[in-house]
């Protein structure tokens, strides 16, 4: 009896039917786990499920029954991907689940900081409007996304939606070819793209070669009013040089919805940052519709039923 052991349970809602696979095994969750207590939970299990959990070499030595790590998430920088090749562990992830989530949240921070949402309902919160002594007041700049260039930076299936959705707008989209690399047909320079899109909107994994793939320097190139889009990770951008460049209005604005931290200190860059008028975070919950939980959910099943019964599905390792 194959022995399963869920170990952040809560990174799925409660409201999320999780069903159980159609194979005889033993199931455990917990609802979150520590560090210190990855090893002793996953004893004698065969398959591990996490979402954000890290698992990496040191773990992996003392779990020589593990067969599986079925991440309940897109994202896999939280499982050390050439350790578990070492040491024949499989690894699947979730995919194509936030058909519309993601890049729908992706537009709505792109539309609320276009309009200066978030200033005017603060301002209106405390009393700005009644003190203007007229029928409306022009305290920050409105602008419409129509006739605006997107720059994409990441070209998967969130990216392309997003597309779709401002292309919908009348909005003009570019997209960038890896940093440092050469272009390629439908690809523009990445430096072309930062200097000319009205909005930069991330679409990358997290690796070593896309950790602050936005900092000091592309931050300079970006136009003075241009926003900048993260429904990725954050890791993907040098938070203390966006909060620098945010305090100096050097550029438009900014809407994230990952930090490098999760949960982010108080002092993080990004927290102080949410004194700027022009930035929006939100707590990594653009794909977490629940029709998207749901979906990721019986994905997550499927991947584990298909490695029980020896297929390859989303596999990365």
């Amino acid at each position: 009896m194959m022995k399963l052991v869920f170990l952040d349970r809560q990174t799925l809602a409660p409201s999320v039917q999780l069903r159980r696979p159609a194979f005889d095994h033993l199931w455990q969750e917990y609802a979150e786990t520590a560090p210190e207590q990855v090893v002793q939970r996953l004893q004698q299990a065969e398959v591990a499920i996490v979402n954000k959990v890290k698992i990496g070499a040191a773990e992996l030595a003392k779990l020589p029954q593990l067969r599986l790590i079925a991440l309940a998430a897109t994202g896999s920088d939280n499982v050390d991907l050439g350790a578990c090749r070492n040491a024949g562990v499989a690894v699947c992830n979730i995919r194509n689940y936030s058909e519309s989530a993601v890049p729908e949240h992706a537009l709505s921070l792109m539309m609320a900081l276009s309009r200066n949402l978030h200033a005017y309902r603060t301002s209106v919160a405390g009393g700005r409007w009644q003190q203007s002594g007229q029928f409306c007041y022009f305290d920050y700049p409105v602008r419409d996304l129509k006739g605006r260039t997107l720059g994409l930076i990441g070209y998967g299936t969130i990216a392309r939606d997003l597309e779709r959705l401002a292309r919908a707008l009348g909005m003009k989209v570019i997209v960038a070819a890896r940093k440092g690399q050469p272009t390629t047909e439908g690809r523009l320079p990445f430096e072309r793209v930062l200097t000319e899109a009205d909005v930069i909107s991330l679409h990358c994994p997290l690796t070593e070669d896309t950790r602050h793939l936005i900092g000091e320097r592309e931050l300079a190139m970006m136009k003075p009013d241009a926003l900048l889009i993260n429904v990725g990770r954050g890791g993907l951008v040098d938070e203390q040089a966006l909060l620098n460049a945010l305090k100096e209005k050097r550029i438009g604005g900014a809407g994230f919805d990952v930090v490098s931290a999760e949960p982010p200190p108080v002092n993080h860059p990004l927290m102080q940052a949410l004194e700027c008028p022009n930035f929006i975070l939100t707590p990594h919950i653009a794909w977490a519709s629940q029709a998207s939980m749901q979906r990721l959910a019986d994905q997550l099943i499927d991947n584990i039923e298909a490695f029980a019964a020896g297929r390859e599905q989303n596999r990365l390792v």
